[in-house]
Protein backbone atom coordinates (compact mmCIF):
# COMPACT_ATOMS: atom_id res chain seq x y z
CA UNK A 1 0.00 0.00 0.00
CA UNK A 2 3.05 2.55 0.79
CA UNK A 3 4.92 1.37 -2.03
CA UNK A 4 2.05 2.00 -4.21
CA UNK A 5 1.07 5.29 -2.74
CA UNK A 6 4.81 6.65 -3.24
CA UNK A 7 4.76 5.36 -6.74
CA UNK A 8 1.81 7.23 -7.32
CA UNK A 9 3.79 10.36 -5.48
CA UNK A 10 7.05 10.06 -7.66
CA UNK A 11 5.32 9.84 -10.81
CA UNK A 12 3.03 12.71 -10.48
CA UNK A 13 6.46 14.81 -9.33
CA UNK A 14 7.80 13.91 -12.31
CA UNK A 15 4.79 14.89 -14.16
CA UNK A 16 5.27 18.36 -12.60
CA UNK A 17 8.63 18.53 -13.45
CA UNK A 18 8.04 17.96 -17.08
CA UNK A 19 5.60 20.36 -17.31
CA UNK A 20 7.22 23.21 -15.51
CA UNK A 21 10.19 22.27 -17.35
CA UNK A 22 11.17 24.86 -20.51
CA UNK A 23 10.89 23.52 -23.42
CA UNK A 24 13.00 20.42 -24.45
CA UNK A 25 14.79 18.75 -27.42
CA UNK A 26 11.99 16.92 -28.43
CA UNK A 27 10.01 19.69 -29.45
CA UNK A 28 9.62 20.82 -33.29
CA UNK A 29 10.67 24.20 -33.85
CA UNK A 30 8.66 25.58 -37.27
CA UNK A 31 10.00 29.34 -39.12
CA UNK A 32 8.69 30.45 -41.80
CA UNK A 33 10.52 32.19 -44.64
CA UNK A 34 9.15 34.20 -47.61
CA UNK A 35 10.56 35.53 -50.45
CA UNK A 36 10.27 35.23 -54.00
CA UNK A 37 10.52 32.83 -56.41
CA UNK A 38 8.55 33.61 -59.20
CA UNK A 39 9.95 35.45 -62.41
CA UNK A 40 13.26 36.56 -63.53
CA UNK A 41 13.75 37.99 -59.35
CA UNK A 42 13.18 34.60 -58.47
CA UNK A 43 17.15 33.74 -58.40
CA UNK A 44 17.19 36.08 -55.55
CA UNK A 45 15.01 33.59 -53.60
CA UNK A 46 16.91 30.77 -54.73
CA UNK A 47 19.80 31.91 -53.25
CA UNK A 48 18.20 32.61 -49.98
CA UNK A 49 16.52 29.68 -49.71
CA UNK A 50 20.30 27.54 -50.53
CA UNK A 51 21.95 29.51 -47.95
CA UNK A 52 19.19 28.51 -45.49
CA UNK A 53 19.27 25.14 -46.53
CA UNK A 54 23.04 25.16 -46.14
CA UNK A 55 22.42 26.67 -42.45
CA UNK A 56 20.37 23.58 -41.19
CA UNK A 57 23.25 21.15 -42.06
CA UNK A 58 26.03 22.98 -40.57
CA UNK A 59 23.34 22.83 -37.46
CA UNK A 60 22.93 19.57 -38.14
CA UNK A 61 19.30 19.95 -39.18
CA UNK A 62 18.34 20.90 -35.71
CA UNK A 63 18.52 25.10 -34.75
CA UNK A 64 19.15 25.55 -30.93
CA UNK A 65 19.18 21.77 -30.14
CA UNK A 66 15.47 21.98 -31.73
CA UNK A 67 14.08 19.47 -34.78
CA UNK A 68 13.42 22.29 -37.33
CA UNK A 69 11.09 22.62 -40.07
CA UNK A 70 11.41 25.29 -42.92
CA UNK A 71 8.17 26.67 -44.38
CA UNK A 72 9.06 28.40 -47.54
CA UNK A 73 6.11 30.75 -49.22
CA UNK A 74 6.46 32.65 -52.06
CA UNK A 75 4.66 36.17 -52.57
CA UNK A 76 5.41 36.82 -56.12
CA UNK A 77 6.99 40.03 -55.54
CA UNK A 78 3.75 41.47 -54.15
CA UNK A 79 3.05 43.00 -50.76
CA UNK A 80 -0.78 41.81 -50.86
CA UNK A 81 0.40 37.58 -51.38
CA UNK A 82 3.25 38.48 -49.00
CA UNK A 83 0.88 38.90 -46.37
CA UNK A 84 -1.62 36.03 -47.05
CA UNK A 85 1.45 34.05 -47.27
CA UNK A 86 2.63 35.19 -43.99
CA UNK A 87 -1.18 34.97 -42.34
CA UNK A 88 -1.48 31.28 -43.76
CA UNK A 89 1.94 30.24 -42.14
CA UNK A 90 0.91 31.55 -38.91
CA UNK A 91 -2.60 30.58 -38.98
CA UNK A 92 -2.12 27.04 -40.77
CA UNK A 93 1.37 25.69 -40.23
CA UNK A 94 1.15 27.59 -36.52
CA UNK A 95 5.33 28.97 -37.10
CA UNK A 96 7.11 30.07 -34.29
CA UNK A 97 8.25 33.09 -35.89
CA UNK A 98 8.31 34.54 -39.31
CA UNK A 99 11.73 35.39 -41.53
CA UNK A 100 13.44 36.30 -44.99
CA UNK A 101 11.61 38.70 -47.48
CA UNK A 102 13.88 40.42 -50.41
CA UNK A 103 11.41 43.48 -50.93
CA UNK A 104 10.90 46.35 -49.18
CA UNK A 105 7.18 47.02 -49.58
CA UNK A 106 6.33 43.36 -49.18
CA UNK A 107 8.05 43.95 -45.52
CA UNK A 108 5.50 46.91 -44.73
CA UNK A 109 2.88 45.04 -45.47
CA UNK A 110 4.08 42.03 -43.43
CA UNK A 111 5.64 43.20 -40.37
CA UNK A 112 2.74 44.82 -38.75
CA UNK A 113 1.02 41.34 -39.09
CA UNK A 114 3.35 39.10 -37.56
CA UNK A 115 4.69 41.30 -34.57
CA UNK A 116 0.33 41.76 -33.82
CA UNK A 117 0.66 37.98 -32.88
CA UNK A 118 3.47 38.66 -30.58
CA UNK A 119 5.88 36.27 -32.80
CA UNK A 120 9.32 37.91 -34.40
CA UNK A 121 9.76 38.80 -37.67
CA UNK A 122 13.58 38.65 -38.57
CA UNK A 123 14.11 39.99 -42.05
CA UNK A 124 16.82 38.76 -43.85
CA UNK A 125 16.85 41.71 -46.61
CA UNK A 126 14.77 44.26 -46.96
CA UNK A 127 15.28 47.14 -45.30
CA UNK A 128 12.37 50.14 -45.35
CA UNK A 129 13.37 53.36 -43.54
CA UNK A 130 10.31 53.58 -41.36
CA UNK A 131 11.21 50.24 -39.89
CA UNK A 132 14.47 51.45 -38.67
CA UNK A 133 13.14 54.71 -37.40
CA UNK A 134 9.83 55.86 -36.15
CA UNK A 135 8.25 52.51 -36.73
CA UNK A 136 10.67 50.45 -35.27
CA UNK A 137 9.44 47.77 -33.25
CA UNK A 138 10.74 45.49 -30.85
CA UNK A 139 9.77 42.29 -32.51
CA UNK A 140 11.63 43.27 -35.85
CA UNK A 141 15.60 42.25 -35.93
CA UNK A 142 17.43 42.58 -39.41
CA UNK A 143 20.06 40.42 -40.40
CA UNK A 144 20.39 43.01 -43.65
CA UNK A 145 20.85 46.74 -43.08
CA UNK A 146 18.66 49.42 -43.35
CA UNK A 147 18.15 50.40 -47.14
CA UNK A 148 19.99 53.85 -47.35
CA UNK A 149 22.94 52.33 -46.02
CA UNK A 150 24.86 51.43 -49.27
CA UNK A 151 23.96 53.79 -51.39
CA UNK A 152 25.56 55.95 -48.52
CA UNK A 153 28.84 54.25 -49.35
CA UNK A 154 28.51 54.77 -52.71
CA UNK A 155 27.86 58.14 -52.34
CA UNK A 156 30.73 58.88 -49.84
CA UNK A 157 32.88 57.02 -52.45
CA UNK A 158 31.65 59.31 -54.74
CA UNK A 159 31.56 62.54 -53.01
CA UNK A 160 35.56 61.96 -52.12
CA UNK A 161 36.00 61.40 -55.85
CA UNK A 162 34.94 64.75 -56.48
CA UNK A 163 32.70 63.37 -59.11
CA UNK A 164 30.11 65.76 -60.24
CA UNK A 165 26.87 66.08 -62.45
CA UNK A 166 25.07 62.72 -61.68
CA UNK A 167 22.17 61.40 -63.00
CA UNK A 168 19.82 59.24 -60.56
CA UNK A 169 17.39 56.40 -61.15
CA UNK A 170 16.04 53.87 -59.27
CA UNK A 171 12.60 51.86 -59.06
CA UNK A 172 9.32 53.75 -58.12
CA UNK A 173 8.90 52.16 -54.70
CA UNK A 174 9.97 52.12 -50.39
CA UNK A 175 13.66 51.02 -50.99
CA UNK A 176 14.26 53.30 -54.42
CA UNK A 177 13.26 56.34 -52.55
CA UNK A 178 15.55 55.45 -49.90
CA UNK A 179 18.59 54.22 -52.12
CA UNK A 180 18.12 57.63 -53.65
CA UNK A 181 17.69 59.20 -50.09
CA UNK A 182 20.51 57.57 -48.43
CA UNK A 183 23.06 58.43 -51.52
CA UNK A 184 22.23 62.24 -51.60
CA UNK A 185 22.86 62.30 -47.89
CA UNK A 186 26.36 62.13 -48.06
CA UNK A 187 27.47 62.86 -52.04
CA UNK A 188 26.60 67.04 -52.11
CA UNK A 189 27.38 67.09 -55.68
CA UNK A 190 25.25 68.13 -58.45
CA UNK A 191 22.56 65.83 -59.70
CA UNK A 192 21.50 66.47 -63.33
CA UNK A 193 18.45 64.81 -62.86
CA UNK A 194 16.45 62.16 -60.75
CA UNK A 195 14.23 59.34 -62.20
CA UNK A 196 12.00 56.80 -60.56
CA UNK A 197 10.90 54.05 -63.26
CA UNK A 198 8.46 51.40 -62.82
CA UNK A 199 9.16 48.67 -60.12
CA UNK A 200 10.09 45.17 -62.16
CA UNK A 201 10.34 47.14 -65.74
CA UNK A 202 12.49 45.62 -68.30
CA UNK A 203 13.02 48.25 -70.71
CA UNK A 204 15.30 50.76 -70.07
CA UNK A 205 16.21 52.41 -73.85
CA UNK A 206 13.46 55.36 -73.72
CA UNK A 207 15.66 56.59 -70.15
CA UNK A 208 18.82 55.73 -71.55
CA UNK A 209 18.01 57.97 -74.70
CA UNK A 210 17.30 61.03 -71.84
CA UNK A 211 20.36 60.36 -69.86
CA UNK A 212 22.11 60.52 -73.20
CA UNK A 213 20.55 63.60 -73.88
CA UNK A 214 21.80 65.16 -69.89
CA UNK A 215 25.39 64.84 -70.94
CA UNK A 216 26.35 63.40 -66.83
CA UNK A 217 29.34 62.90 -65.89
CA UNK A 218 28.46 59.92 -63.90
CA UNK A 219 25.29 57.63 -63.25
CA UNK A 220 24.16 56.29 -59.92
CA UNK A 221 21.64 53.33 -59.87
CA UNK A 222 19.39 50.77 -58.30
CA UNK A 223 18.21 48.09 -60.15
CA UNK A 224 17.66 44.72 -58.14
CA UNK A 225 17.53 41.36 -59.85
CA UNK A 226 16.29 41.36 -63.36
CA UNK A 227 16.04 45.16 -63.80
CA UNK A 228 19.68 45.22 -62.84
CA UNK A 229 20.45 42.89 -65.81
CA UNK A 230 18.67 44.34 -68.40
CA UNK A 231 19.44 48.02 -67.62
CA UNK A 232 23.23 47.15 -67.23
CA UNK A 233 22.98 45.45 -70.35
CA UNK A 234 20.89 47.84 -72.13
CA UNK A 235 23.26 50.75 -71.15
CA UNK A 236 26.28 49.00 -72.67
CA UNK A 237 24.80 48.72 -75.51
CA UNK A 238 23.79 51.87 -76.17
CA UNK A 239 27.75 52.12 -76.10
CA UNK A 240 27.90 54.74 -72.82
CA UNK A 241 29.96 52.48 -70.53
CA UNK A 242 33.06 53.82 -72.07
CA UNK A 243 31.92 57.42 -72.02
CA UNK A 244 29.79 57.43 -68.29
CA UNK A 245 31.06 55.78 -65.65
CA UNK A 246 28.26 53.54 -64.11
CA UNK A 247 27.98 53.35 -60.02
CA UNK A 248 25.09 50.77 -58.60
CA UNK A 249 23.92 49.40 -55.77
CA UNK A 250 22.21 46.02 -55.35
CA UNK A 251 22.21 45.87 -59.02
CA UNK A 252 25.51 43.92 -60.25
CA UNK A 253 26.07 40.98 -57.98
CA UNK A 254 26.46 37.26 -57.81
CA UNK A 255 22.63 36.89 -59.15
CA UNK A 256 23.47 38.91 -62.01
CA UNK A 257 26.76 38.56 -62.71
CA UNK A 258 25.92 35.03 -64.31
CA UNK A 259 23.80 36.95 -67.23
CA UNK A 260 25.57 40.24 -67.16
CA UNK A 261 29.00 38.45 -67.75
CA UNK A 262 31.82 40.72 -69.44
CA UNK A 263 28.75 43.68 -69.14
CA UNK A 264 30.29 43.60 -65.31
CA UNK A 265 33.45 44.60 -65.88
CA UNK A 266 34.22 47.75 -64.52
CA UNK A 267 31.03 48.12 -62.85
CA UNK A 268 31.26 49.55 -59.28
CA UNK A 269 29.14 48.69 -56.08
CA UNK A 270 29.40 49.32 -52.74
CA UNK A 271 28.32 46.64 -50.45
CA UNK A 272 28.44 44.86 -46.35
CA UNK A 273 30.02 41.43 -48.06
CA UNK A 274 31.23 40.16 -50.53
CA UNK A 275 32.50 36.68 -51.41
CA UNK A 276 35.97 37.32 -51.39
CA UNK A 277 35.95 38.76 -47.81
CA UNK A 278 38.53 36.80 -45.79
CA UNK A 279 36.50 35.86 -42.51
CA UNK A 280 36.30 32.21 -41.93
CA UNK A 281 32.61 32.11 -40.95
CA UNK A 282 32.18 33.72 -44.48
CA UNK A 283 34.87 31.29 -46.00
CA UNK A 284 33.38 28.60 -44.89
CA UNK A 285 29.98 29.71 -45.92
CA UNK A 286 31.27 30.50 -49.46
CA UNK A 287 33.56 26.79 -49.80
CA UNK A 288 30.51 24.98 -48.58
CA UNK A 289 28.18 26.61 -50.99
CA UNK A 290 29.81 26.18 -54.11
CA UNK A 291 30.14 22.84 -53.00
CA UNK A 292 26.68 21.97 -52.21
CA UNK A 293 25.03 23.83 -55.14
CA UNK A 294 27.79 24.46 -57.90
CA UNK A 295 27.84 28.28 -57.75
CA UNK A 296 28.90 31.64 -56.28
CA UNK A 297 26.54 32.83 -53.14
CA UNK A 298 25.39 36.41 -52.96
CA UNK A 299 25.15 38.63 -49.70
CA UNK A 300 21.33 37.86 -50.12
CA UNK A 301 22.01 34.51 -49.22
CA UNK A 302 24.81 35.66 -46.72
CA UNK A 303 22.33 37.34 -45.08
CA UNK A 304 19.94 34.72 -45.08
CA UNK A 305 22.23 32.00 -43.73
CA UNK A 306 23.29 34.51 -40.77
CA UNK A 307 19.77 34.56 -40.32
CA UNK A 308 19.60 30.72 -39.17
CA UNK A 309 22.02 30.93 -37.11
CA UNK A 310 20.94 34.40 -34.93
CA UNK A 311 18.01 32.15 -34.17
CA UNK A 312 19.57 28.90 -33.26
CA UNK A 313 21.83 31.38 -31.02
CA UNK A 314 18.27 32.93 -29.31
CA UNK A 315 16.82 29.37 -29.05
CA UNK A 316 20.07 28.12 -27.15
CA UNK A 317 19.91 31.18 -25.11
CA UNK A 318 16.21 30.78 -23.73
CA UNK A 319 17.29 27.11 -23.78
CA UNK A 320 14.36 26.02 -26.64
CA UNK A 321 11.58 28.02 -24.90
CA UNK A 322 11.08 29.72 -28.48
CA UNK A 323 7.64 31.39 -26.40
CA UNK A 324 10.08 33.43 -24.79
CA UNK A 325 10.30 36.26 -27.37
CA UNK A 326 11.90 38.96 -24.58
CA UNK A 327 14.50 36.68 -23.84
CA UNK A 328 15.01 35.66 -27.71
CA UNK A 329 15.18 39.17 -28.88
CA UNK A 330 17.75 40.05 -26.08
CA UNK A 331 19.76 37.49 -27.46
CA UNK A 332 19.80 38.46 -30.72
CA UNK A 333 20.77 41.78 -29.50
CA UNK A 334 24.06 40.70 -28.55
CA UNK A 335 24.65 39.04 -32.07
CA UNK A 336 26.63 36.11 -30.03
CA UNK A 337 27.16 33.90 -33.28
CA UNK A 338 30.01 33.62 -36.07
CA UNK A 339 28.08 35.78 -38.50
CA UNK A 340 30.09 35.63 -41.92
CA UNK A 341 30.69 39.84 -41.68
CA UNK A 342 32.38 39.08 -38.84
CA UNK A 343 31.71 40.55 -35.17
CA UNK A 344 29.02 42.84 -35.27
CA UNK A 345 26.86 44.98 -33.02
CA UNK A 346 22.86 46.05 -33.00
CA UNK A 347 21.84 49.47 -32.70
CA UNK A 348 18.70 50.01 -30.74
CA UNK A 349 16.02 49.59 -33.46
CA UNK A 350 17.64 46.10 -33.90
CA UNK A 351 19.61 46.59 -36.90
CA UNK A 352 23.29 45.70 -37.42
CA UNK A 353 26.36 48.05 -37.14
CA UNK A 354 28.46 47.05 -39.49
CA UNK A 355 31.61 47.89 -42.13
CA UNK A 356 30.59 48.42 -45.74
CA UNK A 357 32.97 47.72 -48.86
CA UNK A 358 33.57 48.85 -52.48
CA UNK A 359 33.41 46.60 -54.95
CA UNK A 360 34.80 46.15 -58.75
CA UNK A 361 33.63 44.05 -61.23
CA UNK A 362 36.98 42.25 -62.88
CA UNK A 363 38.05 38.96 -64.47
CA UNK A 364 39.00 36.69 -61.62
CA UNK A 365 41.34 33.76 -61.41
CA UNK A 366 39.07 31.41 -62.96
CA UNK A 367 38.08 33.66 -66.29
CA UNK A 368 34.86 34.24 -64.57
CA UNK A 369 34.09 38.17 -64.00
CA UNK A 370 33.62 38.56 -60.02
CA UNK A 371 33.45 41.50 -57.70
CA UNK A 372 36.35 42.30 -56.01
CA UNK A 373 36.52 44.22 -52.98
CA UNK A 374 38.90 47.68 -53.37
CA UNK A 375 38.50 48.77 -50.02
CA UNK A 376 36.50 49.67 -46.67
CA UNK A 377 34.21 52.85 -47.17
CA UNK A 378 32.60 52.82 -43.67
CA UNK A 379 33.92 51.36 -40.43
CA UNK A 380 31.06 50.12 -37.78
CA UNK A 381 28.53 52.21 -39.87
CA UNK A 382 24.99 53.26 -38.07
CA UNK A 383 21.93 53.69 -39.80
CA UNK A 384 20.28 57.36 -40.50
CA UNK A 385 17.06 56.64 -38.69
CA UNK A 386 18.19 55.05 -35.57
CA UNK A 387 17.56 58.43 -33.32
CA UNK A 388 13.88 58.62 -34.12
CA UNK A 389 13.66 55.13 -33.13
CA UNK A 390 11.92 55.13 -28.74
CA UNK A 391 13.12 51.87 -28.27
CA UNK A 392 15.78 51.64 -24.81
CA UNK A 393 17.71 48.41 -24.20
Amino acid sequence: MFHNSAKILVAGAIAALIASSPVTAQQKLKIGFITTFSGPVGVIGKHMKDSVELALDHLGRKVGGLETEMIYGDDQFKPDVGLQVAEEMMKKDQVDLVSGIIWSNVMMAVVPAVTATGRIMLGTNAGPSPLAGSQCNALFVSTSWSNDQSPEAMGKFMQDQNINDVYVLAPNYQAGKDMVAGFKRYYKGRIVEEIYTKLGQQDYQAEITQLRAKNPKAIFAFYPGGMGVQFVKQYNQAGLRSQIPLYTVFTVDETTLPALKDDAIGQWEARFWSPDLKIPASQKYVADFRKKFGYTPSYYGAQSYDGIMLIDAAVRAVKGNVKDTKGMIAAMRKADFNSIRGKYSYNVNNLPIQNFYLLKGVKGSSGEVEMQIQKTIFENHKDSYFQDCKMKW
